[in-house]
């Protein structure tokens, strides 16, 4: 069941709630606020919650939280296709391929212009091979990638097939462009802002991005963590 403010729910049962994650969250910091808040409110024990899709720290907008035996449906909400807004730094690279780390290189951009972006981008529409960063969740012989990258130490990801269906640039106001992707499962805008600078022979990072839509889920209708926070305030407590 799709929860909303006002809506009742048996979050044992299984509720779908759509929170627009702020920045400097994780998802699991996400997922076990929500926990909590729905344990101490309601009294239970134990209860199943998780989401649908990682969204980086640095990273807003839609996650899908599950509760309950809704829990069973995450695969299935993971896989659907996700649409991104995202500010790309023209002319540095991080380490990271976003704001988490400083820069580590800078790149001439005097020869980018707009109509060049616009080019460059189109020819990452359709199926591809895509690198992961090295600051990411990807597992290395059983270790998350981020931890040995941040212990500087060397990896080789392998490339992973994903799907772009569409790319559109919003905005060019140079050292930053701004660009609307909708993807398949298991893209990494960090990666695609990468490759996007070296398209252009330059260097590129993220510098923001928000999720906006997952499958027929829209960031216009989730909640911020308050609003699901004052939501839950005049709910009659369920014991076990």
């Amino acid at each position: 069941m799709l929860y909303s403010e006002n809506s009742s729910v048996d979050f044992k049962e299984g509720a779908l709630i759509l929170i627009d994650k702020p920045k400097d969250w994780t998802s699991f910091d996400v997922v076990n606020k929500i926990r909590y808040l729905i344990r101490q409110k309601f009294g239970y024990k134990k209860l199943k919650v998780g989401h649908a899709g990682t969204l980086d720290p640095l990273a807003t907008g839609l996650l899908i939280v599950c509760t309950g035996k809704l829990t069973r449906q995450i695969d299935s909400y993971q896989a659907q296709t996700k649409e991104y807004i995202t500010t790309i730094k023209l002319g540095a690279t991080t380490p990271s391929f976003d704001r988490e780390t400083p820069e580590d290189g800078t790149y001439p951009t005097a020869h980018i212009t707009r109509e060049e972006v616009a080019a460059a981008i189109e020819r990452f529409v359709g199926e591809q091979d895509q690198i992961p960063p090295m600051f990411s969740a990807k597992k290395v012989n059983g270790k998350k990638a981020y931890i040995s990258a941040r212990n500087g130490e060397k990896l080789e990801l392998k490339a992973r097939q994903i799907v772009i269906y569409s790319l559109e640039l919003m905005d060019f106001n140079m050292p930053f462009v701004t660009v609307k992707m909708s993807c398949s499962k298991g893209t990494y805008v960090r990666s695609f802002g990468r490759d996007l600078g070296l398209a252009l022979e330059s260097g590129a990072y993220l510098w923001e991005l928000r999720r906006t839509r997952i499958g027929d889920f829209d960031v216009t209708k989730a909640l911020e963590i308050g609003n699901f926070v004052n939501s839950l305030e005049n709910r009659q407590p369920i014991i076990d």
